[in-house]
């Protein structure tokens, strides 16, 4: 999936800034923001307008959710920096505070009639049927943020959609009835379905391993550490109320229910305690990491450790991936103890020999075995085919395909309506579908339809007209950035 989200990254993400325009809710739904080790201040400037750290995290967030949506589960934050999405961001902000700029110097702007329009419709501020304040003010503080910045993110939002707004394209009815007739056009098909759970064969163990000695790279082991350790227990201090209270009334804010509310003295009182420990704890690690540093005092225990076993936070074990061999890591909280770590040793990812690879290899192989046969048997199958007739199908049609559910079917006919041969075979993953099209007919497409193609089209030529404007832009405006990113182009 990374191959073709790369592949095809500078298309999505132009779909994605399109969708994104009328999309200021994004930052709600608690997608990881990107740490680059600023929390205030701007990390561009575009013309006139500072790019804040705030306004590139929602970025991040609205891009990597959009993403999260198209593949599900798949997507993680592994993905996401495999396929520099925080570059993504980046060119994304910088390309709309180019076009915001634009808006700036046509004098266009959003008034607070319009920025309480758009804020008054969003259903997260919905309560009884209505806009309530109190609402507002709490799902904002949940997700980090105050009023005066959501609302600036809101503003941003109409002027963008201003400027989108001058550049919208028409087209006439009948360009939109000739273009449906194609996009609607019909086949009448003999099909054949294989599907490759209907495959057999037997299990060849020495052309297992020519396989596994043909991708081997894929079945790498871990990243690896030598490491000195030691720990520093929690404090199990107990605090008197007096001590407690004073600490509550500076770092109260800090203490909060799920719903917002911060939390009583009394409700508070078990985290006060163990936050103070925490800090006590903390600097006897200090001091013991320093004399460690010193070679005062050495270290009492040495592991070797795969990083996949370490029971590290993300934000940790990237410090350790980060790490020079024999350099010492700063102390850092795990569970109820202080850890200092000394990297000994830093061991790349090897192959994994056959047999511990095996139970991997051997899904691929069978998988890639039974493939081959299918298409074998496929291609056997071309030679003299006999179909069964489904009659004639548009795109739309998915439910006449009884031997494919619903995903496969419209996979085969968007692929049918591309091809250029009157039979042949269609790859579906685990099926292949044997095609023979008897004949051909253009179809009336009704209003539904032609307003689905109407949008299609409406789309592609606002995004493009959109991105010859952004070229232009970064022409006129001259762009600064303080936020170091490696682009993998």
């Amino acid at each position: 999936m990374i191959t073709w989200m790369q592949k095809h990254k500078k298309w999505l993400v132009v779909t994605i800034w399109i969708s994104t325009i009328a999309f200021v809710g994004a930052g709600f739904v608690g997608w990881g923001s990107y740490d680059f080790g600023k929390t205030s201040g701007s990390v561009a400037v575009v013309g006139d307008r500072e790019i804040s750290v705030d306004e590139y995290q929602r970025e991040y967030s609205s891009l990597y959710s959009q993403y999260a949506r198209i593949f599900g589960t798949q997507f993680n934050n592994e993905m996401a920096k495999q396929m520099n999405l925080s570059d993504a961001a980046l060119r994304l902000v910088i390309q709309k505070n180019l076009i915001l700029s634009y808006g700036d110097s046509l004098g266009l702007a959003a008034t607070n009639e319009e920025v309480v329009k758009e804020l008054i419709q969003m259903s997260a501020f919905i309560k009884n049927g209505k806009f309530d304040k109190k609402t507002y003010v709490q799902v904002l503080a949940q997700n980090s943020t105050t009023p005066t910045v959501f609302e600036k993110a809101i503003e941003r939002n109409i002027l963008l959609k201003k400027v989108e707004d001058l550049f919208k394209f028409d087209s006439s009815k009948n360009e939109i009835e000739a273009l449906s007739s194609l996009m609607f056009l019909e086949d009448n098909l003999d099909i054949k379905v294989l599907d490759i759970k209907d495959i057999t064969f037997v299990q060849n163990e020495e052309k297992m391993k020519k396989f596994w000695l043909k991708n081997k790279f894929n079945y790498m082991s871990a990243t690896s550490y030598d490491l000195s350790i030691n720990k520093v227990l929690l404090s199990t201090k107990s605090y008197s109320d007096d001590v407690l209270n004073k600490e509550y009334k500076k770092s109260k804010h800090n203490y909060k229910k799920t719903d917002g509310k911060l939390k009583t003295f009394d409700e508070a009182k078990k985290d006060l305690i163990r936050d103070l420990n925490i800090k006590e704890s903390k600097k006897l690690a200090l001091k013991e990491y320093i004399n460690l540093k010193k070679s005062k005092n050495e270290f009492t225990s040495k592991i070797t450790v795969f990083e996949n076993e370490l029971n590290y936070s993300a934000k940790d074990l990237q410090n350790l991936s980060n790490a020079k061999e024999n350099s010492i890591l700063k102390p850092f909280l795990v569970k109820n103890e202080f850890i200092i770590v000394k990297v000994n040793k830093i061991i790349p990812p090897k192959p994994l020999s056959f047999e511990k690879a095996y139970n991997q290899v051997l899904l691929a192989f069978q998988a890639s075995e039974k493939k081959e046969l299918l298409e074998k048997k496929a291609d056997l199958l071309l030679k003299d085919f006999r179909g069964e007739n489904i009659g004639f199908v548009s795109r739309k049609d998915i439910n006449k395909i009884k031997s494919l559910n619903a995903n496969e079917a419209s996979t085969f006919l968007n692929k049918l309506f591309t091809v250029d041969s009157k039979m042949g075979k269609i790859d579906l993953g685990n099926k292949v579908v044997l095609y023979k099209i008897n004949d051909s007919r253009f179809s009336k497409a009704n209003e539904l339809e032609k307003t689905s193609v109407k949008e299609s089209i409406y789309a592609l030529i606002d995004g493009e007209i959109m991105n010859n404007l952004v070229k232009k832009l970064e022409k006129t405006y001259e762009v600064k950035s303080s936020l170091n990113t490696e682009s993998k182009e």
